[in-house]
């Protein structure tokens, strides 16, 4: 058969359009594969890392359909976000018009891969009928307490002008438009995620094995479990009389109790409470005030990374047991939002506290002794020992110690033990227009008021200036003011929108819906019962802490609501590696970038499909290699070529495998070494080496092409179309379609009997080193062996002796020899 992609693509694509080949089935008695690529952002044009993640999801879900299974394959759009937005400032469009003419551009580009999404449960996050169900979530969540506001200083964004959430800040600059991110105080909505901060952490135990470990790991250092002591410092009372009585106290965390005797001073985060009223009564010098502030405007992912900073705050603590009055310090490396926002610092036995004393000459006190520790100001000993100088606690091992400590101050009502995470409460508003509404009104009588569900969704005006100064739904009057749904009277809307990982967090739950559904259910029951959890989610490793922590975290809240049964919601998780060209990834800064529309045009989608499997497994990195996706166009013409010396029949020959010559043998071996890779390849035992699998595909066409028995060709022929339907569907179709009636794509088992081999090769080594191979009968005797072998390497043994002869029966025989 000629290959001429142009001609049979269109026409497949059509066919199972038409045919409904890649919709889910209602049918719950069957068993089900939900495959899911994480859904794209609808910037206007496919590149190749979207080439690959949606056709490794693709060969995986059509690989299930041909095993009978019902098969759930969706595609949706993520696609509020700023992008839009800017985008319509540049062009002078609508965000809306802008996204969903984008998602018509990629949805054409995405059907030339002949990709098996199903198109009847697509949609995007925009879609009204989405945000309804979207803001009844808010609303419930609202409501049992989960979601609240508060003010504080946030991660500001000064080009996209809106806040993000600690997760979107990368190096100190903003995810999305890499502006430098500066600290402003404001009013935030948040999602108590801390709430579940032990699920999260626990239930990733249940994960092992099933997601990278590497995000595994992740996720765990990200929530940040640890225990330890909660207590006060008491200010003393000339520091109180200078704060003005507003502040006695301030609360620390520590997870080293056994090192309280050594506190020689305590710092405080530059946002802390008690710092801000210094600020606030200017009672600062104003090189201090103009130091804390430099400090706040940094965020706190950030600070970690530069040289400790401090004030002194000409404040003084009383030590809880020792009763020493203990300086108070503002430093840059204590954060507001982890523990209370202020630490006790031993520099003694703590590298950050060590250098922070180092820096401003504060003393040192040693409480933990250790033969391997230093000496006293040449550095921290951070490591446990025994107990000294610390009153009745001497002698005490650091672990024995840390639990007598904490028992210590329960009983004298002076703290109590915790557990702190470094997960912090989940930012979720932001002050732009392309969003989801937030469904809350403020009314002068009854203070914040969840919109009325009937009023739901609340959707965006369309009819609002975008000029990038600030949120266009504030000067909106018309869509500002409303009633208050408690009371009657005149109220006004909230302004901000969601954050679009919100919507990112519950669509894999969406697609289980069907879509007559999506009015009046949210989720339904049964069905998403049916095909929860995904059974593999494809994406880059990137998302590891913000979407995946936050769709894990999402699944949980909306099983307490009762929603869903689910607990996890990816069973397991491949993460791909990127598309590289000369080393880097691409992107037009760059000049490196590879057009997939380009390549679809000049080879057809089957060899664009080829090329990304075949190039590298999928989580490895992929080189692009122009002379590589040149040899998969010419595999594909090769495997159509070889179509003229299959039989056309209706049945496939039955073959008696003792007829065989070696040759034939050797090929239908291959055949069906070939299918049994294909079962091992998705069965993820090697986590979708598809390299492997082409690879052996090859090796059994070449194997096929070196025999000419018209019958062993046609049932190899037939078997590796079918094994390369995931792969190169269009082509594949097409040949079956026209020699074996579309009847091959079936499930299909490996004959025992073409995989036994009449031989094996045994490999020979002469003290160690390989010198040759003989062909021998499986389960040939030892001295049969034996006797081939020194046949075969006799050339190595002349004038040697040897001294051993080690057999392992039909693999290998060594030859131990000295002169």
């Amino acid at each position: 058969m000629e290959y001429n992609p142009k001609a049979i693509e269109k026409k497949w694509q059509e066919h199972w359009k038409n045919k409904r080949t890649h919709e889910p089935l209602s049918d719950t008695s069957l068993p089900k594969k939900y495959i899911l690529s994480m859904f794209p952002y609808p910037s206007g044009r496919i590149h190749m890392g979207h080439v690959r993640n949606y056709c490794i999801g693709d060969a995986i879900a059509r690989h299930f359909r041909k095993q009978n299974f019902n098969v759930l394959h969706p595609i949706g759009w993520d696609a509020f976000g700023m992008p839009a937005e800017n985008a319509a400032i540049k062009h002078k469009s609508h965000p809306k018009k802008w996204t969903y003419d984008n998602i018509s551009n990629m949805r054409e580009e995405l059907d030339s891969l002949g990709l098996s999404f199903s198109n009847e449960r697509e949609f995007a996050t925009c879609d009204p009928i989405y945000s309804k169900w979207e803001q009844k979530f808010f609303i419930d969540m609202w409501n049992r307490g989960l979601i609240y506001r508060k003010k504080g200083f946030l991660n500001w964004c000064p080009n996209d002008q809106t806040v993000l959430a600690n997760e979107q800040v990368i190096e100190g600059r903003c995810w999305r438009c890499d502006t430098e991110v500066v600290q402003k105080e404001m009013f935030q909505y948040y999602v108590k995620i801390t709430d579940y901060a032990e699920e999260l952490l626990g239930s990733l135990d249940t994960l092992e094995g099933r997601w990278p470990s590497q995000v595994l790991t992740m996720q765990r250092n990200w929530i940040g479990r640890s225990e330890g002591l909660s207590f006060a410092f008491k200010l003393t009372s000339s520091s109180k009389e200078r704060i003005g009585g507003s502040f006695d106290s301030f609360e620390v965390f520590t997870t080293r109790p056994d090192t309280l005797y050594g506190v020689t001073y305590c710092a405080l985060a530059p946002e802390h409470p008690l710092v801000r009223e210094l600020m606030r009564q200017g009672k600062l010098p104003q090189e201090s005030l103009e130091a804390l502030a430099k400090m706040q405007n940094i965020p706190a992912k950030e600070r970690a990374m530069i040289p400790k900073e401090g004030v002194a705050l000409g404040l003084e603590a009383i030590h809880p047991l020792t009763g020493e009055a203990i300086p108070l310090w503002a430093a840059n490396f204590v954060l507001t939002d982890y523990g209370s926002g202020a630490v006790m610092a031993v520099p003694a036995h703590d590298e950050r506290d060590f250098e922070f004393a180092k820096k401003y000459q504060l003393p040192q006190k040693q409480v933990i002794l250790s033969g391997a520790a230093p000496s006293l100001g040449e550095a921290a000993y951070t490591e446990s020992g025994t107990l000294i100088n610390s009153g009745i606690f001497d002698g005490l091992e650091s672990e024995s110690a840390k639990e007598k400590i904490i028992r210590y101050f329960e009983e004298h009502s002076l703290g109590r033990g915790v557990i702190n995470y470094r997960l912090r409460d989940w930012g979720i508003s932001r002050q732009r227009y392309w969003g989801t509404p937030i469904p809350l009104i403020h009314c002068p009588s009854c203070g914040i008021v969840p919109e009325d569900f009937s009023n739901l969704p609340i959707t965006l005006p369309e009819d609002v200036i975008i000029d990038g100064e600030g949120n266009p739904l504030e000067k909106h009057p018309a869509w500002k003011e409303c009633r208050c749904p408690k009371c009657g009277g005149k109220a006004t809307r909230e302004t901000d929108t969601m954050d679009t990982f919100v919507e990112s967090s519950w669509y894999f739950l969406r697609y289980t819906t069907p879509k007559e559904e999506w009015e009046t259910h949210a989720l339904n029951e049964a069905m998403q019962r049916y095909w929860m959890g995904v059974d593999e989610y494809i994406g880059g490793i990137e998302h590891a802490i913000l979407h995946l922590l936050y769709a894990r975290f999402f699944t949980k809240v909306l099983r307490d609501l009762g929603y869903t049964e689910t607990n996890e919601p990816f069973t397991h998780l491949l993460t791909q590696g990127m598309v590289l060209k000369d080393g880097a990834k691409m992107s037009k800064s760059k000049g490196n970038v590879v057009d997939p529309d380009e390549l679809i045009e000049r080879f057809g989608a089957d060899t664009a499909r080829l090329f990304v499997l075949f190039a590298a497994p999928p989580t490895r990195e992929l080189e692009w290699n122009d002379s590589a996706v040149e040899g998969a166009y010419r595999f594909i013409k090769r495997l159509c070529d070889k179509a003229q010396f299959v039989q056309k029949v209706s049945l496939l020959p039955q073959i008696e495998t003792a007829t065989l010559s070696k040759t034939e043998k050797l090929a239908r071996k291959k055949v069906h070494e070939t299918l049994l890779k294909a079962q091992e390849v998705y069965s993820r035992k090697n986590a979708y080496a598809f390299n492997t699998l082409i690879a052996s595909c090859m090796e059994a066409l070449n194997a096929l092409s070196d025999q000419e028995n018209p019958a062993i060709f046609t049932e190899g022929y037939f078997i590796l179309l079918s094994v390369l339907e995931p792969i190169i569907p269009h082509v594949a179709w097409e040949l079956s379609q026209e020699y074996f009636g579309l009847a091959n794509f079936k499930p299909l088992t490996p004959d025992t009997q073409a995989l036994k081999s009449d031989s094996l090769t045994i490999a020979i080594t002469v003290n160690g080193k390989k010198r040759g191979e003989i062909e021998m009968a499986p389960g040939s005797s030892n001295e049969a062996m034996l006797e081939a072998a020194k046949n075969e390497v006799s050339k190595w043994l002349e004038g040697m002796s040897i001294i051993k002869e080690i057999v392992v029966p039909d693999k290998l025989v060594n030859l131990v020899v000295k002169p």
